[in-house]
């Protein structure tokens, strides 16, 4: 997997501001905000910077925190976690395996099988629906 790397100017051209304040400057969209947090379509979702695929549907789940929620990722080459002490709390920020864009934070408190309730930002996002040819 090769590295995305831009420049901050790039980013700002490329996405939305707020995409841009989520993704580069690690901000969080407000709950109950984001286009996928109800969003109930099978696909997947990438990373709205990079493409990089991060979240499959099926483990999508309602967790009722107002942030699309998943119990797992995608696949080993989706995302990167680091403890983030940020804002007087211990977290574990998640990002973009790919261009280390910003999606949200992991926490355990998720349902069986993993546990894990990865709270993702809708802006940090994009959602491409499964064809009907696609297995």
């Amino acid at each position: 997997m090769k590295k995305v790397i831009r420049s901050n100017s790039d980013w700002k051209t490329e996405l939305s501001d707020a995409s841009y304040k989520i993704t580069r400057e690690k901000n969080t969209e407000a709950p109950f905000s984001g286009k996928y947090n109800l969003n109930k379509g099978h696909g997947f979702y990438k990373c709205i910077c990079c493409n990089n695929t991060l979240f499959d549907s099926q483990k999508k789940f309602d967790s009722g925190t107002g942030w699309p929620s998943f119990y797992d990722t995608f696949s080993n080459e989706s995302i990167i976690e680091t403890e983030d002490n940020s804002c007087g709390m211990k977290r574990i920020e998640v990002t973009c395996k790919m261009c280390d864009a910003h999606l949200g934070h992991v926490f355990d408190d998720g349902p069986y099988p993993t546990f894990k309730r990865y709270c993702i930002n809708s802006l940090s996002l994009k959602f491409f629906k499964k064809s009907n040819n696609v297995k």
